[in-house]
């Protein structure tokens, strides 16, 4: 499924949610199999963080807080559970302090390794999800930003460098290029060194 150092182990649900609290290295967990979670370039982390900011200082004074990849999500009654990158909780979901059971939308950062895992087979699993409204899925080495919305049949829409994204499930709307703030990538590269009246081109 694209994550390094699968392990072959069949292991229940409880027994992976007891060792995981103790656990040196993160594992997502898939009807009885675990999988390592890889480490993510920096890239990955200054997507992460600027959305973390943005999304956090937008859901001040709301029921909606937001969380980063140490969170897990819960899918297919506990037969599925996920690190995503970002996610967003609306509803009371504190049945547990290490999972998240109600996720209004969930973000992932896309690497080589984890693309396919991704697009596919998560992507499938979180759309089960009652409370999900919206799956992003943001690339790093290009700008290029997928949104999913139960509310379009779950059809792609895609974003590109001069957009503007309204994640209608928070009510909250971004630039492509706020969300890329600081990733250095060949396409941030050249936006960044092209005169302001040669800008509109890409």
């Amino acid at each position: 499924m694209g994550l390094p150092n699968y392990k072959n182990d069949y292991i229940t649900e409880q027994e992976y949610l007891d060792d995981e609290k103790n656990a040196d290295v993160r594992h997502e967990y898939a009807d009885g199999e675990i999988f390592a979670m890889a480490g993510a370039k920096k890239n990955h982390q200054r997507i992460i963080s600027n959305m973390i900011i943005d999304i956090g200082s937008h859901l001040k004074g709301t029921p909606c807080e937001v969380f980063s990849s140490d969170v897990k999500v819960r899918a297919d009654n506990g037969k599925k559970y996920f690190y995503p990158d970002i996610l967003v909780v609306c509803e009371n979901d504190d049945k547990d302090d290490y999972y998240a059971e109600s996720p209004r939308i969930i973000v992932e950062v896309l690497s080589d390794s984890t693309r396919k895992y991704d697009k596919t087979f998560k992507r499938v699993c979180y759309q089960t999800i009652p409370t999900l409204e919206e799956y992003v899925l943001i690339e790093q080495d290009r700008v290029e930003i997928e949104v999913c919305r139960r509310a379009s049949g779950w059809q792609s829409a895609f974003y590109f460098i001069d957009d503007e994204i309204t994640f209608t499930s928070i009510d909250l709307t971004l630039s492509v290029l706020d969300i890329y703030q600081r990733v250095e990538n060949d396409e941030m590269r050249a936006f960044l060194a092209t005169p302001p009246s040669e800008k509109s081109d890409f």
